[in-house]
């Protein structure tokens, strides 16, 4: 369980780090994607984008 959780942890981070560039491609403005705005800064949790990541990333992986 805490592996899981640690792995999520840091595809949120690498997403959040890539943001700019995965807009570009229509990711992070997908229909699971939170973003709001706190304490004056705009936040996101892109649990959508991750989703869909993670399952590209693994059918690649399962295809090499």
């Amino acid at each position: 369980m805490l592996r899981w959780l640690i792995v999520v942890f840091l595809a949120l981070v690498l997403i959040e780090g890539l943001a700019p560039w995965l807009r570009r491609l229509g990711l992070g403005r997908l229909p699971g994607d939170l973003r709001f705005r706190l304490l004056g800064r705009e936040w996101s949790v892109p649990l959508a984008s991750t989703v869909v990541l993670s399952l590209v990333v693994g059918l690649l992986l399962k295809w090499l």
